[in-house]
């Protein structure tokens, strides 16, 4: 059975351990699953998005090892190109066989269960790459996917090599979130109010009684983000089906 690796937060392992990992990213066709690396010889080459993750994952990163079956099907490629569709089998011996295996991943088009999660152990936080893999002594991107905002001394950066674009005000984003009908609607727009410290928790309480477990499962995650006690106790009234996560 193929080992994997996950990069998360530090503040998710004891979730990811209790109900597996939440099929959270979009993959090249738009389905929803889990973003991994395969174990290789070379430890700097297996958890090299470390680095990277961190521009976007304030806080301590650790890492999630997995083992799932041969014969799942993935996909596998360098960032930005239309990936492989192999089975996980193969997805890692394609890996190991690279020379330069650097910006490669493994999407899997579904959840983890719990019991294909290992353990979660703690990692280097400066192994890796950062921006693009060997970009050591090139002029630095300034774009909000290369350079995110937040990111010590990025906006000094950002102001000497272009103009900063604007962040989508929180109004447009919640005006969104109210327009969506659909789950999936509501997924990707609760997804854009995940990043940064945020307050006003209490204009998602409509969602905490939503039909769909999917829906709140987000809720619950984009709730992290927010800061003061409404947020606190809108996450305690979210209720999900009993062994939520464990199967397939």
């Amino acid at each position: 059975m193929p080992n994997l690796v996950h990069i998360t937060q530090q503040r998710n392992a004891a979730r990811l351990l209790r109900g597996g990992v939440a099929a959270r990213s979009r993959g090249w066709d738009g389905d929803r699953g889990v973003y991994t690396m395969a174990v290789l010889s070379d430890f700097t080459l297996t958890h090299q998005w470390t680095r990277e993750l961190r521009r976007f994952n304030p806080g301590v990163l650790v890492a999630a090892d997995l083992r799932i079956p041969d014969a799942e099907p993935v996909t596998v490629g360098h960032y930005g190109r239309e990936p492989d569709r192999l089975t996980a089998a193969e997805a890692v011996a394609m890996l190991q066989g690279l020379d330069d295996p650097r910006g490669y991943q493994i999407f899997v088009p579904r959840r983890i269960t719990p019991a294909e999660v290992r353990r979660v152990r703690a990692i280097p936080q400066g192994t890796g790459w950062r921006y693009v893999p060997g970009s050591h002594g090139r002029r630095p991107c300034a774009c909000p996917m290369c350079l995110a905002f937040g990111t010590p001394g990025s906006g000094r950066l950002r102001r000497r090599l272009e103009p900063r674009e604007p962040r989508t005000p929180k109004v447009q984003l919640m005006a969104g979130l109210r327009a969506a009908t659909t789950s999936e609607e509501i997924i990707d727009a609760l997804s854009a109010l995940a990043h940064g410290r945020r307050g006003g928790a209490e204009e998602l309480e409509f969602l905490v009684e939503h039909p769909d477990p999917e829906v709140r499962d987000m809720l619950s995650y984009v709730l992290d983000s927010y800061r003061g006690t409404a947020a606190r106790r809108l996450k305690a009234r979210i209720v999900l089906p009993e062994g939520y996560g464990e199967d397939d």
